[in-house]
């Protein structure tokens, strides 16, 4: 039990890390976007690594809603769903436990 509970803690530890990681990644990519957008180009260089922000437009359909204009019926609905089988593992902090 010791083992699956240290693998637990490690688990939300990383997790934790991975979080922080990902608001730190974004304040960067925010900088350079705000950078190319005031004119100091596309393509930026580091030691290491090199970054080029491009930007784009996207477009995306709204299948639900398109379908549910269409009023489809459940058979149709049924021949055109696939089922797969999915594994979830979702991390949260323990109430009253200091880290």
């Amino acid at each position: 039990m010791i083992n699956l509970e240290k693998n637990i803690d490690r688990l939300g530890e990383i997790a934790a890390i991975m979080a922080e990681l990902k608001v730190e990644e974004a304040a960067i990519k925010n900088a350079l976007i705000a950078r190319k957008a005031l004119g100091y180009g596309k393509e930026f260089e580091g030691s290491l690594f090199r970054v080029t922000v491009s930007h784009s437009v996207r477009s995306t359909v709204n299948w639900k809603a398109v379908a549910e204009k269409l009023e489809p019926s459940r058979q149709l609905i049924t021949a055109h769903t696939k089922e797969s089988e999915v594994n979830t593992v979702r991390v949260t902090a323990r109430m009253g436990v200091a880290a």
